[in-house]
């Protein structure tokens, strides 16, 4: 083991508005992207062009630097970055000199061989929040975690590795924070102070480079904002994805297919997707139909959407081993598939048996793959799962020899999920044309996002993974993705009829709301769990529906700010030391109003910490003062969520689907409050890309306690609203219920 420590400086220049730093050891690379990002990028290889598959901007800020006698300072509008140069350490500051983040002094950034590793100073009271899909606490401070995507089949709640890889987190210390995302897909490393008797802190790889960058802004959300500018923002998904979903491994036929979508219309019960598992396919071969079960899927397809029904259906990476199988002879034939670097085709089993598996970094490859779709599209599919894409093999561990082009299996797994997300993103969009397609995938790397809504995995059925499942996705909201979900009731195992409805209840407050069970559980679907409970399950179901406006116009948000759908309090309240209590760190923002507090099946009333503000009980309008906890009834039937004080959320009466005609009233409610508000409200087709070129109704609302008005300003955009009377309804105000008024594009305000 030779361990390399970079020395003195050597030498610097400019090339490219960049500054390189020349060592004994290592070359850096130091990169001002705008006032708030600065890049350092560690490397002992030759200058090579920037491939980085999270990234997708490019520096736009000017390099102003000084060149002292013992440091080299690197000044924006927002941040200092003082590099020191006997021996050399990158140490960054706000722009009056408060400090952010450091290397250790002893230490810094170490290679050895291929590894590279680098040692940053542990504040007194820091705390670090994100890297994704990871067990603990809130607070990852004490945590070591490494990122190796796996296929974590019947995980616990302190496993570790998961299915995603990432490398982002923010800290918090001293009244100052930042964001920290290392750009490496190797197998990589994070310990926030987990064994260094509270010395330092370190991350790193197995391979690549020390790349990372330094976000500086001073709020949680502007980080967030400034990350998701980096690596990129979701697309509206289409509405119909933003309902009930219903999945189960499998449903067998396409008999009982059609019967679980009738029974839902039959119980009025809302719903929009139903989803297809591998028992739909032919042998498990991708892209095909198995045609005893399926025998006209177009036939099946076509009765769904005849009552409003979408399909969804798995795809798998792994291509059979089967000659006469097109997309296996196609692989082969044009050199599609991983191999070996003897050129012998790498083969792991899946659930089809003996399989290859494509090569997701090739642009033909992709191209190939977005191609093979039209045999699900062409019955009308407009759902696409991606599954078993970490990538999976029984068996887990595939050599690290095989190769997938030019890149070895250690370089390629933490990115291959992202790789086939990307591939199916871009394939059915070329198919369907102007219509959005739904993708889903379980394995990621940072910017996916950009590609694909995500879930959790296989979780089990127990109040204790319902509660980690609310930590992952408040954690993965923080590394950029908006559209998540868990398996509501748990993948594994059976719940009891009280967790699934208490798990429903969460679910409507979920960004992806899907039922999901495996093979040989109990039936999941909401008539299964007796009268009482079904109409538990359905209400909230029916509050999903109800919600949808403002859950639309929060993805809209999403968009445009990378600020997910699903929040943890410690966006909003990073300073308050309540929302990093386990008691309270389950705790969610879903969209700017609501405030969700989880509660175990078994508890029929709950300890609920209110941040600062004014608070309403959702369900009654109780009213409550901020800063406190409140013990509240938590029964069955009324999980606690709260709204703040001031809050403005745009509701509609209730449909059974999304592509139901509504009533034509957009319910506009507001909570009383002592603050000013103001909402976006946006709606377009849901359907088509339309919104691209200026088809969408975008309206800024505004709720003035002081003067006792709600204003609308003028419609932007071109699209006409589904709804064409407004219907004002106001909470917490002295008598005053319901005010209409008919919609119109020009701009409104009215008093009371």
């Amino acid at each position: 083991m030779q361990v390399e420590i970079l020395g003195n400086i050597e030498g610097i220049e400019i090339q490219n508005g960049a500054l390189f730093i020349k060592t004994a050891v290592a070359d850096a690379r130091v990169t001002v992207y705008n006032d708030t990002i600065i890049r350092v990028c560690i490397t002992r290889r030759d200058k090579q062009p920037d491939q980085s598959l999270a990234v997708i901007q490019g520096p736009s800020g000017e390099l102003n630097y000084h060149d002292l006698s013992d440091t080299i300072e690197v000044n924006t509008s927002a941040m200092k970055l003082v590099v020191n140069k006997n021996p050399l350490r990158f140490n960054f500051f706000t722009a009056d000199g408060k400090p952010l983040t450091a290397e250790d002094t002893r230490f810094g950034t170490t290679l050895d061989g291929d590894k590279v590793m680098n040692y940053r100073q542990l504040h007194h009271d820091e705390m670090y929040l994100g890297l994704g899909e990871k067990t603990g606490n809130l607070n990852k401070r004490g945590m070591s975690y490494v990122n190796w995507n796996t296929d974590a089949a019947v995980h616990t709640t302190k496993d570790d590795p998961l299915y995603k890889t990432i490398p982002f987190y923010i800290g918090l210390h001293s009244g100052v924070c930042y964001g920290l995302f290392f750009d490496n897909h190797h197998r990589s490393y994070f310990d926030f102070g987990a064994s260094t008797d509270e010395q330092f802190t370190w991350f790193g790889a197995d391979g690549g480079d020390m790349d990372y960058y330094v976000f500086g802004a001073q709020n949680v959300a502007d980080i967030i904002k400034d990350y998701t500018w980096l690596t990129g923002r979701m697309e509206m998904p289409p509405l119909w994805s933003l309902g009930y979903q219903q999945c189960r491994w499998s449903y067998m036929s396409a008999d009982e297919v059609l019967g679980i979508a009738r029974k839902f219309r039959e119980h009025q019960i809302p719903a929009d997707a139903i989803y297809c598992d591998i028992d739909y396919m032919d042998d498990f071969k991708i892209f095909t139909w198995n045609k005893q079960s399926f025998p006209d899927p177009k036939g099946m397809v076509d009765q769904l959407k005849a009552i409003n029904f979408k399909l969804v259906t798995i795809v798998d990476p792994g291509i059979k081993i089967e000659e006469g199988y097109k997309e296996y002879d196609e692989g082969v034939a044009k050199g599609y598939f991983a191999t070996y670097p003897n050129g012998e085709l790498y083969t792991g089993s899946v659930w089809a048996g003996r399989s290859h598996f494509p090569d997701f970094f090739s642009e033909d490859v992709r191209e190939w793959w977005g191609n093979a779709f039209r045999s699900l599209t062409d019955v009308g599919v407009e759902g696409f799962w991606n599954d078993m894409n970490e990538p999976a093999a029984w068996g887990q561990n595939i050599p690290p020899i095989v190769k997938f082009g030019e890149r070895y299996m250690p370089e390629v797994r933490n990115a291959y999920g992202m790789q086939m997300s990307r591939a199916t993103q871009a394939g059915t969009k070329k198919i369907l044309e102007n219509q959005r397609p739904f993708i889903l995938t379980r394995a990621a790397y940072a910017g996916t996002q950009r590609y694909s809504a995500i879930w959790t995995g296989d979780n089990s059925a127990s109040d204790e993974h319902m509660l980690f499942g609310q930590r992952l996705v408040n954690s993965l909201g923080l590394g950029g993705f908006s559209f998540i979900g868990v398996d509501i009731g748990g993948f594994m195992g059976n719940p009891s009829p009280q967790l699934m409805v208490r798990w429903n209840s969460l679910g409507v407050y979920t960004p992806m709301f899907r039922n999901h069970a495996a093979q040989g559980m109990n039936m999941r679907e909401p008539w299964e769990w007796g009268e009482e409970n079904e109409n538990i399950i359905r209400k909230d179901i029916e509050q999903r529906y109800k919600l949808l406006p403002y859950i639309y116009s929060g993805f809209y948000q999403s968009t445009q700010t990378g600020l997910p759908l699903s929040r943890t309090l410690a966006i909003d309240y990073t300073w308050d030391e309540n929302v990093y209590k386990e008691r309270f760190q389950n705790q969610t923002l879903f969209g700017d109003a609501l405030l969700v507090a989880p509660v175990i099946s078994t508890e029929q009333a709950a300890d609920v910490y209110l941040p600062e503000g004014e608070w309403y009980r959702f369900s009654t309008d109780e009213h409550f003062e901020g800063n406190q906890t409140v013990n509240v009834p938590s029964p069955l039937n009324d999980l606690p969520v709260f709204v703040k004080g001031g809050s403005i959320i745009p509701m509609q009466s209730l449909v059974q689907s999304t592509s139901d005609e509504c009533d034509g009233i957009l319910q506009i409610h507001v909570w009383n409050g002592a603050v000013a508000n103001e909402y976006v409200y946006y709606e377009d087709d849901g359907i088509s890309y339309n919104y691209e070129k200026g088809e969408y109704y975008k309206r800024v609302i505004l709720f003035s306690p002081e003067e006792r008005s709600i204003s609308f300003s003028a419609v932007e955009g071109s699209y006409t609203s589904r709804f064409n009377k407004l219907q004002i309804v106001l909470h917490g105000f002295d008598g005053l219920e319901v005010i209409e008024r008919e919609s119109s594009n020009e701009a409104l305000t009215v008093n009371f």
